[in-house]
C-alpha cells in the first residue's frame, strides 16, 4: 500500500460492502512469500514463417533462399497409423503449441514445449529454395528443393546455473524429406526418421518419436580457447530412403536399423 495515498484507499474501501471489508486481510511478508512465485508463465503459439532469404558472409557467402517455416497441411503423416497424430484439422500454421516457462528456486530456468491436446503432436513443415555458396570465384548450388514435413512431441530447454550447461531435449520424427544436390547430381526422396523401435508393420504412437537430447555450454578448445561446446550423448534411430536419385534416375533405396550416434562432443568456434 505504500504508493497509494490515504484518501484514495478511504474512496476505495468506501465503495466496498460492510461484510466484504469484514473479510479483507493484511499480507505479512512471509505470506506475501508464499503467493510470490508461485506460477510461470505459459504462452500459447500459432505462426508461419517466411525469409526471402538467409545469406551468411565469410569472405564468400552461403545463401539460403525461399524460406518457410509452418505447418504440413496434412493430417495423414505416418498414414499406417490411420489416424491424425495432431488432433487437429489440417493447416499451414505452426500452431497448437504450449509454451510454459518457469525460474525455479535455485535460479534453474526451465522452457517446456508441449503438444495441444497434450496427447497430441506438433506437425511442422519447413521447405526452402537453392542453398548457393557464392564468391569472387562464381557460385555452387548445394541444396535446391528442400522439403521436410515432421511431428514433434515435445522439447524441453533448462538452463542449470549450478553447471552453466543448457540442455535440450525433443522427440522427433520425420514422415518425409525431399530435397537435391545438384553439384553432386544427387537426390534424395521420402526420407523416413523414427525411433529404432519404431515397426511400421505394427506402428505403436510411443514409439514413433527418436529422441534428440544436447548439453550446450563453453569449454576450451584444444588451443584452450573459450568455445561453444555441444555434447550429444547419444542419439538412435531408423531412416529409409525411399528413392536415391542419380543425375535424375532412381538407383534404389536405403534404409538404415537402429542407426547410433554416440559419445558425440562438438567444440566450435573462430579461426
Amino acid at each position: 500500500m505504500k504508493g497509494l495515498k490515504p484518501t484514495l484507499l478511504a474512496l476505495c474501501v468506501a465503495g466496498v460492502p460492510p461484510a466484504a471489508v469484514a473479510e479483507i486481510q493484511m499480507l505479512d511478508d512471509s505470506a506475501m512469500g508464499m503467493i510470490t512465485g508461485q506460477a510461470g508463465v505459459s504462452i500459447e503459439l500459432e505462426t508461419k514463417i517466411n525469409i526471402d532469404q538467409f545469406r551468411y558472409t565469410d569472405e564468400g557467402s552461403l545463401a539460403i533462399n525461399d524460406i518457410e517455416i509452418g505447418g504440413t497441411n496434412r493430417t495423414d503423416l505416418f498414414a499406417e497409423m490411420r489416424t491424425n497424430l495432431t488432433s487437429h484439422p489440417a493447416s499451414d500454421l505452426l500452431d497448437n503449441i504450449r509454451i510454459d516457462i518457469d525460474v525455479l528456486a535455485d535460479g534453474d530456468a526451465v522452457i517446456n514445449i508441449l503438444p495441444v491436446p497434450v496427447l497430441g503432436a506438433v506437425d511442422f513443415r519447413v521447405s526452402t529454395g537453392a542453398w548457393n555458396l557464392e564468391g569472387t570465384g562464381g557460385s555452387t548450388t548445394l541444396l535446391d528443393n528442400f522439403h521436410m514435413d515432421a511431428l514433434i512431441g515435445s522439447g524441453t530447454i533448462r538452463v542449470d546455473t549450478a553447471t552453466d550447461v543448457m540442455n535440450f531435449r525433443t522427440d522427433i520424427a520425420i514422415d518425409d524429406m525431399d530435397f537435391d544436390a545438384p553439384f553432386l547430381a544427387l537426390g534424395v526422396r521420402d526420407l523416413r526418421l523414427t525411433n529404432a523401435d519404431y515397426d511400421p508393420v505394427a506402428p505403436q504412437p510411443l514409439y514413433l518419436f527418436a529422441t534428440v537430447e544436447l548439453d550446450i555450454y563453453k569449454a576450451p578448445n584444444a588451443a584452450g580457447v573459450d568455445s561453444l561446446a555441444v555434447d550429444l550423448a547419444e542419439f538412435r534411430s531408423d531412416v529409409t530412403i525411399g528413392s536415391v536419385l542419380v543425375g535424375g534416375v532412381s538407383v534404389g533405396s536405403v534404409a538404415m536399423d537402429n542407426l547410433a550416434i554416440s559419445n558425440t562432443a562438438m567444440r566450435i568456434y573462430g579461426h
